[in-house]
């Protein structure tokens, strides 16, 4: 079964979603660490901890080596290529977006009050508006 990028940036976001296993990552940032060394700062079981190091195998973003009769936990950096590219792309789309609208609403701002694009309104009925209120005065 081959696993597809977006299957592997589903899995890493899942991973990613839970703050214990992104404290997890954080200490393995750090450097390799053993099971036992990964749960001390949690009230956590080990068997609670094993779970969520088992997610993050699963998703790519760490592995488990042997040395002796320990399994080092070790930070695979480049499973969060695909997080970060993903994330990058949007920022710079909703960037643009953002631009775009910021400079609409600055467009909006200084045209006259009704007279804003899109409202609606065409030029007949604005230069009927302002014979009527000429002569109305």
């Amino acid at each position: 079964m081959t696993t597809t990028s977006s299957d592997r940036l589903d899995s890493a976001f899942a991973a990613l979603a839970d703050p214990t296993r992104r404290a997890i990552l954080s200490r393995l940032a750090r450097g390799d660490a053993t099971v036992g060394e990964l749960a001390a700062p949690f009230d956590m079981s080990l068997p609670g901890i094993s779970k969520h190091l088992k997610v993050l195998e699963r998703s790519g973003l760490i592995s488990r080596g042997r040395d002796a009769q320990f399994r080092p936990c070790h930070l695979e950096p480049e499973a969060l290529d695909g997080a970060l590219d993903w994330i990058a792309t949007h920022r710079r789309l909703w960037g643009e977006r953002f631009d775009k609208l910021d400079a609409l609403l600055a467009d909006l701002q200084g045209a006259p009050a009704g007279k804003a694009k899109g409202s609606g309104r065409n030029d007949t009925h604005d230069k009927k508006d302002r014979e009527d209120t000429r002569g109305h005065g």
